[in-house]
């Protein structure tokens, strides 16, 4: 195992996220602090890490020497906060969505890049072993070109009051989207929601996405939904992959339909993809890139490109 003790971070924000950034740091041996501002919980990190310094507010950790932060807070305080660490001097780890607004995030992926420094957006699915398993089979070329992808996120979740379940849930889809069909350039933009719980706030939203280069998407997400459904269906010209994130199975269906308009189907098979856990994953990345000053897989301009797609389907939504 990879010894992670020499490159420290301080993880700002210990809530309902930040507490498993602050339990995979700590366990890779790279944890140097945690700041935060409720008493209760900074209390509750300091009982279950008496090892661990305890900082209340982010400008304390900002004044450490620790190199590098983990921004687990609020989305509106991203931009404020990652832009202080970069000017600092800090590498920066910042949760998903990277920032609300596209000019927000454009600045800070070009100031880290300015200034040298390591930003990372929390982009998890893409650190899962079957999408990851599933880019590179993609990149092979064995399945053809890739011509559309279409996700699924839909349960009876927790219903949010300062933002729409797009916003919520649909970050990790549309980084995985662009991933799975080669980062291109973003065309259109269309999105339908409906507000069933409260005015305004979308409980059911479809977007619908066109790339300059043909390729098109569709990403489904609600909170308020009778069963739990998370998938990915990528279709290619030769095959079709599904990857049943509840059940944790890639099914490769060898299916398609030729220029002829003509059915292909030779029967499908599941892959066996070794399971791990996301998390940890992402963190050593984080801690690698650290070291190696190489660029993360969900860097900045990943953070740019996803931020760009939530923002222009908000725009629909917002009628």
């Amino acid at each position: 195992m990879t010894d992670y003790t020499k490159q420290k971070v301080i993880v700002v924000g210990a809530g309902n996220w930040g507490k498993n950034l602050v339990r995979n740091f700590h366990n890779l041996g790279a944890l140097a602090g945690v700041a935060e501002a409720h008493p209760g919980l900074r209390s509750a990190i300091a009982t279950t890490y008496p090892d661990i310094v305890t900082y209340t507010d982010f400008e304390a950790a900002l004044a450490t020497d620790v190199s590098a932060l983990v921004l687990a807070t609020p989305a509106p305080t991203h931009y404020q906060l990652a832009m202080a660490a970069l000017a600092a001097g800090k590498d920066v780890f910042v949760e998903k969505p990277m920032t609300l607004l596209t000019d927000e995030a454009r600045s800070l992926a070009e100031y880290a890049d300015k200034q040298g420094r390591i930003l990372m957006v929390g982009h998890l699915l893409l650190y899962q072993p079957a999408i990851a398993w599933m880019r590179d089979y993609l990149a092979s070329g064995k399945a053809g070109k890739v011509l559309h992808v279409t996700t699924q996120r839909l349960k009876l979740g927790k219903v949010r009051t300062e933002e729409n379940v797009w916003w919520s849930f649909a970050p990790h889809d549309v980084s995985v989207v662009l991933d799975l069909l080669g980062n291109p350039q973003l065309q259109k933009v269309s999105a339908q929601g409906n507000a069933i719980l409260q005015p305004g706030i979308a409980d059911h939203v479809q977007v619908d996405l066109r790339f300059q280069n043909g390729q098109s998407a569709q990403i489904n997400c609600s909170w308020y939904w009778p069963l739990t459904q998370r998938s990915t269906v990528v279709i290619a010209q030769k095959q079709m992959l599904v990857y049943d994130e509840v059940q944790q199975t890639v099914t490769i269906h060898h299916k398609y339909i030729d220029q002829d308009l003509n059915h292909h189907d030779d029967g499908s098979e599941i892959v066996e993809v070794a399971a791990s856990e996301p998390l940890k994953i992402e963190c050593q990345h984080f801690l690698d890139c650290l070291k190696t000053r190489q660029k993360p897989r969900s860097d900045g301009w990943n953070g740019v490109a996803v931020v760009e797609i939530l923002e222009e389907a908000q725009k629909f939504l917002h009628g």
